[in-house]
This record gives structure tokens, sequence and C-alpha cells, in this order.
């Protein structure tokens, strides 16, 4: 990340960088919002202009439609660490956003209270109050273009960064994940070959190995495919270090491929070795290699973040082997 260097002071904000990058990713949740709507209402108006004019009907039938949608091949809505919400969350959250603050701290414990006073399922009374907040307080809030949604949307990001606490390099990965899965939903509307994909929101064993960042990506036949992402840091510099770090990264390269996964290898560290890297990289899919030190690191640089574009591209249209 580029430096801001003003009277020998660095003052860039590097955590803004992540937020704005991470809260782009809603965008393909709020252009499948906008679509269904449309859908819904038989209409060639934006969200923006639907939201703030159709009646409580036709609101609750948008509503309704985003939470009960049947496909699985639906955009992810992201925490502020990169973990996808179940999708009835993540409608919940995002429509929540738009209209009142807090919705998890403040709006959630409202709704238990209702369950207790009334015999309705969950769904129907979030989605209630959803659609009463909407329509209450449009006139107020006066836009729900992308722009006004997109503020509030990096400062619940924000706030959720801060309640969750974790491994900042594993989350950083796993937001490069999910940008590269939500650039190819972007451009194409689907998943490719894959009728859902999973994106594990902890570290997963396989066999005696630990893996940081793990998609599964599941076929229509119902067999599946792994992305599996080991991360490997170090504060020391390379020379005889990175041959170690490079056997242990081989070991579990071997312990854990198979046919049906997809091996990324993110290394971050100062001056590994060119020849270990070159031996890493004939034997996985992609390496992305950092040369810094880790306590530094804050995510992909824009050509690394291709790369890994690329590959899962790659991957989702059956092209990678």
């Amino acid at each position: 990340m580029k430096e801001i260097i003003v009277h020998q002071v660095n003052i860039a904000h590097y955590r803004l960088l992540e937020l704005t990058l991470l809260a782009d990713q809603a965008k393909p949740f709020y252009d499948w919002i906008e679509k269904t709507a449309r859908q819904i209402t038989g209409s060639h108006l934006t969200l923006n202009e639907l939201l703030l004019t159709c009646t409580k009907e036709q609101l609750k039938s948008i509503v309704m439609a985003c939470y009960t949608q049947t496909t699985q091949q639906k955009p992810f809505l992201f925490d502020g660490v990169g973990r996808a919400y179940p999708h009835k969350k993540a409608c919940f959250y995002f429509f929540a956003w738009m209209i009142r603050d807090a919705p998890q701290q403040r709006l959630a414990p409202l709704i238990s209270r209702m369950q207790k006073l009334v015999r309705l399922e969950k769904i129907v009374i979030e989605t209630d109050s959803l659609i009463e907040l909407i329509f209450e307080y449009r006139t107020n809030v006066k836009s729900f273009e992308w722009q006004a949604v997109r503020e509030v949307v990096i400062d619940r990001l924000e706030g959720s960064r801060r309640s969750i606490s974790g491994n900042k390099i594993e989350a950083d990965v796993r937001i490069g994940l999910g940008i590269a899965l939500q650039w190819y939903y972007a451009v194409h509307g689907n998943y490719g070959q894959f009728k859902e994909i999973q994106i594990a929101d902890k570290q997963i064993k396989v066999g005696n190995h630990t893996i940081d960042v793990s998609a599964n990506l599941i076929l229509e036949n119902k067999q599946s495919k792994q992305i599996f992402i080991p991360v490997k840091t170090r504060e020391t510099e390379g020379g005889g270090h990175s041959h170690l770090f490079t056997r242990d990264i081989m070991n579990a390269i071997t312990d854990i491929q198979s046919a049906n996964c997809f091996i990324v290898a993110v290394i971050i560290a100062e001056n590994w070795s060119v020849h270990e890297l070159e031996t890493i990289k004939n034997q996985i899919d992609l390496v992305l290699y950092f040369n810094m030190n880790p306590n530094v690191f804050t995510g992909f640089d824009q050509a690394s973040q291709i790369q890994f574009n690329q590959l899962i591209e790659k991957i989702l249209q059956g092209q990678a082997s």
C-alpha cells in the first residue's frame, strides 16, 4: 500500500482502503436486489426509485422475494473480516443498513421481543419490520442510490471489523478470495459451472494440516471441488529460513493435494529465495508472494488481485486443471 508522507510522517489511511475494497464487494448484492425488485414489479425503474415510490405491498413482495430466493447462485455479502453472511442474514443486514443503524445491536433485540409477544416466524417479523422502516423513513433518507448506500456499508463494516477478533492476515486473504468471486459474479451473474460456493469463515483441518482460507465449490451433480489457500508468514528474512519454510509448504501441499482441489499459496516474508519460490510454483496453481514484513501487510495489491481473479475465473469456468 502506498505511503502518504507529510513532513516526514506517514499519514496513509490503510484501513479506509481495506474497507472501501470490501464495501465494493457489496455492489453485486445491491445489483441483485435491484434485479429482483424489477422482476417483482415489472418495472424498469432503479432500486432507488422503486424503494422511494412503491406501495407497502410491493415493498413486501420485494423484500420477501430476496429472502426466499431459491437459486443457489446468489452474490455474497461479507462482514468486516471477509466472512460471508448466510443469505437470510445478509438480506436482513443489507436492508437494515439502508434504513437503520446497528441492526444486530439495536434492531435484532426488538425482533426477539416481538417473537415472545406474537407467534410468528422470525422471517415474517424481520421482513415486516424492514418494510415498515423503509416505508416510514424513506422520505427522510431521500436516497437509496448505490453511492449513498456504499458510504453506509463502509461505516457498518468498520464497526463489524472492530467487534471481531482474529487473525488479520487470514482476514485480508479471505477478503481477496471474496473479491475474486464477487468480481466473477458481477461480470457473469453466476459462478460458472458451480451451483453454489461456500467460503469457510475460519481455518479448517485437512489431515494433519491447517488451511487458513478455503472455499467449497459445489457442482450440479453435488460433487465438489475445493480451493485451499495456506498462508505462510515470516518476520525473519530469507536465506536458509526460506528453504526450511519452503520444505514445510511442500510437505503440506503433498499431503493435501488431490484431483478435486486447487491450491494457492500466499507467502508474506522478506527476501524469500527466488529458487524456492519457483519450486513451489511448479507444484501448485498459484503463488502470491509479498516481499515485506507481515506486520505491514494490508491485503492484496492490484496486480496480485488481478492474478487471483484470473485463476478464479479459470476455475469457475472449468479451464483450470
